[in-house]
């Protein structure tokens, strides 16, 4: 299969809160908006790919759906999100990585990583 473009669909409880917390908290830049019959839809940039906020779900998703979202610098991240939920501060982890973990309005657990430096993901050997 040749993929060509993807993106992540997420179904919110609340379409204006979630599409709110994607925009105007983590200040993700918005791809396109588009209309459906629950509301404004959004499609964000988030590095390599997409995440779509549209329609609605009447419960919010399910435990194993998470976001994986990578920073240039994890503390100052840190800093711009006060008030956001926090699951777990900041930390370097066993595979190097610095990691925080967040959560939207409906708890889908997000990731916000930073590549340290020294990290075997920064080399090109």
């Amino acid at each position: 299969m040749e993929v060509l473009a993807s993106r992540v669909l997420l179904r919110p409880t609340d379409l204006d809160r979630s599409r709110a917390f994607y925009r105007d908290t983590l200040k993700l830049p918005i791809f396109r908006e588009f209309a459906t019959p629950d509301g404004m839809g959004t499609v964000f940039f988030i590095g390599g790919g997409y995440l779509e906020v549209s329609g609605h779900a009447a419960a919010p998703p399910a435990e194993g759906i998470e976001l994986w979202l990578q920073v240039r610098d994890l503390a100052a991240t840190r800093r711009e999100l006060e008030g956001v939920r926090v699951l777990r501060e900041p930390q370097r982890e066993p595979w190097g990585l610095i990691e925080m973990w967040i959560a939207d309005p409906d708890g889908v657990r997000i990731c916000v990583v930073e590549v340290p430096d020294d990290h075997p993901m920064r080399r090109r050997d």
